[in-house]
């Protein structure tokens, strides 16, 4: 094993959740299902942002397809926070969201498959450290794995006999910094000595439905540097990462592949609710769906096309709008690509089919 400093390894000693297994449970390959913002409803400024039923039906139209996942992974936006909690000032309220859903939402999580979730983002502290607090309690008595804030900046667990390590990033106030390489790749190194598969996921890029392209460079967006996914993903990559999920534009982003690893630039606006702009393309997003062997490396994928109906409810599109979304842009800003994407959604590395 590398050398490790003290610090990171106290960090192993964090709450995570362990599955025993038998030989008969030992995973041959694992499956990752993987979707991009989630933000199930909000009681701030007050409950009239919450969805129908109290939630209970929002993610009923696709987790049919989640529940398949060994590992089903999203960003949760915002806190789990049914009290009151000091909200965020903004300068400019036109361009300013406060989210906060309450505490029970997670078992909606629980029911639809979640079982590994990102906290770095720009609304993990809508609430200041009363809304941190509370989401790393709720996460942790839920026993979903999670990481991204500085108190948590990474987390070990196991599944089916393999171990796995999730590191999260962003460039917010708080969480685990998506522009500092030597630290990220000092995580990276870390989860990789002591881990079968490690899993990065990213809240970074410009936001908006003029920036779906991957730029290759430094991002902005109010002013704020959102990071360069395209470096940052191979980065990591090189550090030990197995494969990278983004998300963070609120619109959908090329897939790309790294050393027969598999890169995901963002994912979208997935089950966004009430309070997210979700006019074309800013409304569709994929549930990504990736098999890969117990070392990590990727074999095949599958596109699953969503679109989120009314104020933000999950289904599936006929359509299949997502993926030619996702076709056209890698085409374009990954023209090197040696990933085939099919018309039924299913992808691989050319030659490997």
């Amino acid at each position: 094993m590398k050398h490790i400093s003290v610090e990171y390894l106290l960090q192993d000693t964090l709450p995570i959740r362990l599955e025993k297994t038998s030989v008969a449970d030992t995973l041959q390959e694992v499956k990752i299902i993987g979707v991009g913002d989630m933000m199930l409803g909000t009681n701030f400024p007050n409950s009239s942002y919450l969805p129908p039923n109290d939630g209970r039906d929002i993610l009923a139209g696709v987790k049919g397809i989640l529940q398949t996942g060994d590992i089903t992974f999203g960003n949760l936006e915002g806190v789990l926070l049914t009290g009151d909690g000091p909200v965020k000032k903004c300068s400019d309220p036109s361009v300013c969201y406060a989210f906060k859903t309450p505490d029970h939402y997670i078992d909606y999580l629980l029911d639809a498959g979640f079982n590994l979730l990102s906290v770095a983002n720009n609304h993990v502290n809508d609430f200041g450290a009363v809304g941190v607090s509370n989401t790393l309690k709720v996460l942790n008595e839920a026993g979903i794995p999670h990481a991204g804030v500085k108190s948590v900046p990474y987390t070990t667990f196991e599944k089916g006999g393999v171990k796995f390590g999730f590191a999260a990033f962003a460039p917010n106030t708080g969480t685990v910094s998506i522009n500092d390489y030597v630290n990220a790749k000092k995580i990276i190194s870390h989860l990789d000595s002591i881990s079968d598969i490690v899993i990065v996921s990213f809240h970074g890029g410009a936001e908006g439905s003029a920036m779906r392209h991957i730029t290759r460079k430094t991002e902005n967006f109010l002013g704020e540097n959102r990071g360069n996914p395209y470096e940052f993903a191979r980065i990591v990559i090189d550090a030990g990462a197995d494969v990278v999920l983004g998300h963070g534009p609120h619109v959908t982003r090329a897939i790309d592949s790294y050393k027969n690893r598999l890169i995901v630039y963002s994912m979208g606006n997935f089950a966004t609710y009430g309070r997210f702009n979700l006019s074309g393309v800013s409304g569709i997003s994929p549930i990504i769906e990736l098999d890969l062997t117990r070392k990590g490396e990727f074999v095949r994928g599958k596109i699953h096309s969503t679109q989120q109906l009314g104020k933000g409810v999950p289904v599936l599109d006929e359509n299949l709008r997502v993926l030619k979304e996702i076709q056209q842009l890698t085409s374009q800003d990954i023209p090197e690509s040696n990933l085939q994407i099919n018309a039924d959604g299913t992808f691989f590395l050319k030659g490997k089919d």
